[in-house]
């Protein structure tokens, strides 16, 4: 089942289930739309992988399935994968 994680793991923005700014990778890692576009480039700092909009969750199966409530932040300091995979379309990584 998706992990509803509620904050950008780069800048800590909450992001709400129903969050329209709420971006994950093939691994759920989540960021914001800002950081992805302009800090990430649309490149995975954990994986090397793109990035889609989180799809939400119903109210009614977030009551039987919660969102995380630990958050995960790790600001971006050096992203490894970015100077290697910037040019590069996520799904030829």
């Amino acid at each position: 089942m998706l992990e509803i994680r509620l904050n950008c793991e780069n800048c800590d923005k909450p992001l709400a289930n129903d969050s329209n700014e709420a971006m994950i990778c093939t691994y759920e890692c989540t960021f914001c739309s800002d950081c992805v576009q302009n800090v990430l480039k649309n490149v995975c700092p954990n994986c090397g992988g793109g990035f889609e909009k989180r799809p939400s969750r119903t109210i009614e199966q977030l009551e039987k399935h919660p969102a995380r409530k630990d958050k995960i932040f790790k600001p971006v300091t050096n992203n490894t994968y970015l100077e290697k995979n910037k040019d590069i379309d996520p799904r030829k990584r």
